[in-house]
């Protein structure tokens, strides 16, 4: 388990008002987390900064959905 001490989350920009997000923990050096915004002290998802921003890209490229 990575030590996420000192992470910052932040929810998405498109997050909705009804608590349905994820946050994103980008300020770690080699390590983005990745968690349920309404259990902040549940789990969390890690990925090295290239799988996030593969993962990112990926998303980007399929635009938004109707």
């Amino acid at each position: 388990m990575p030590d996420l001490t000192g992470a910052v989350w932040r929810k998405s920009s498109r997050s909705n008002n009804g608590g349905e997000c994820v946050e994103v923990a980008d300020n770690l050096p080699g390590i983005v987390g990745l968690r349920d915004s309404k259990d902040p002290t549940g789990p969390v998802l890690s990925f090295s900064p290239m799988a996030w921003a593969t993962f990112i890209d990926a998303v980007k490229a399929e635009g938004p959905r109707p």
